[in-house]
């Protein structure tokens, strides 16, 4: 599971960094390296999109951490 989370955040992380260029230069990396909403880039939009979501799990096991 470890590798998984891991996974999750490297690709969330990826996505943080390019709206962190759109916002600050107007540029989207996704865009420049896979083509505008390609499929290649839908894919990749979707994949940091279902790994956001799913490191929203991240506050309950954190919440269940401070139980203990």
């Amino acid at each position: 599971m470890k590798v998984f989370d891991c996974t999750a955040l490297t690709i969330a992380i990826i996505g943080a960094i390019n709206w962190g260029l759109i916002g600050l230069f107007q540029f989207n990396l996704v865009s420049f390296l896979f083509g505008d909403m390609s499929l290649l880039s839908r894919i990749v939009y979707i994949l940091v999109g279902l790994c956001g979501l799913y490191l929203v799990t991240f506050y309950m096991r954190l919440s269940d951490r401070s139980v203990d």
